[in-house]
């Protein structure tokens, strides 16, 4: 339903990075891929061409002070592990790859491809607020996306308390009917005792 699917937590140094306005993250790299110098990318996009087809990409990391304009000069996808490796131009050994740990690739956020009726760019779903279309309760808000054999709504229902405290929502029509980004709302039907698996609020209030 999006052209975003992280599948697993990304690589973390210190504190998480976050692209500079103007820019949208479209993978991040998790390491080496053998003594050439090609790297390993976990993706953010659902676009294979973005790390398939050669052209201007931009890198960020840590200490950047500005996204650095690198070329993706080819790439292919690991079939079954979600992964696609990309050989960047001037980086041509493994020591030069293993430094790119961590860091992300970036394209510039206005660099949209066109989507289909029902698919949403991830970015635009961080920070909606959902809310339960039955009972018209507010749940949370989105935090994350991620997939897990189908994609993954991670909403944060901690409304303030200490802590968090977080559901995850399986992105299915079913489940997620309705997506109004007009309104900036989400609404969702979950099944019965899903909520309450991760929010124990909800229990209580079922009581």
């Amino acid at each position: 339903m999006t052209n975003s699917s992280p599948n697993t937590p990304k690589v973390s140094i210190g504190t998480p990075l976050v692209p500079p306005d103007g820019w949208m993250e479209i993978g991040s790299i998790v390491g080496a891929q053998g003594i050439k110098g090609e790297v390993k990318v976990y993706p953010n996009s659902d676009f294979p061409e973005r790390f398939e087809r050669a052209g201007e990409r931009w890198l960020w990391g840590t200490h950047d002070l500005q996204p650095r304009s690198i070329q993706l000069k080819k790439g292919y996808e690991i079939p079954g592990k979600g992964l696609y490796v990309v050989q960047l131009e001037g980086i041509t050994d493994r020591s030069q790859a293993e430094n790119l740990r961590g860091q992300m690739l970036l394209l510039p956020t206005n660099d949209r491809p066109r989507l289909a009726p029902g698919e949403y760019h991830s970015q635009d779903l961080i920070g909606l607020p959902v809310f339960h279309q039955a009972t018209g309760q507010a749940i949370g808000k989105v935090v994350d996306i991620f997939t897990a054999g189908h994609e993954i709504l991670v909403v944060d229902g901690s409304a303030g308390d200490d802590g968090t405290a977080e559901a995850m929502i399986p992105f299915v029509k079913e489940i997620v009917p309705v997506v109004d980004l007009a309104n900036r709302r989400i609404e969702i039907l979950p099944p019965p005792g899903l909520l309450e698996l991760y929010l124990p609020k909800f229990e209580l209030m079922g009581k």
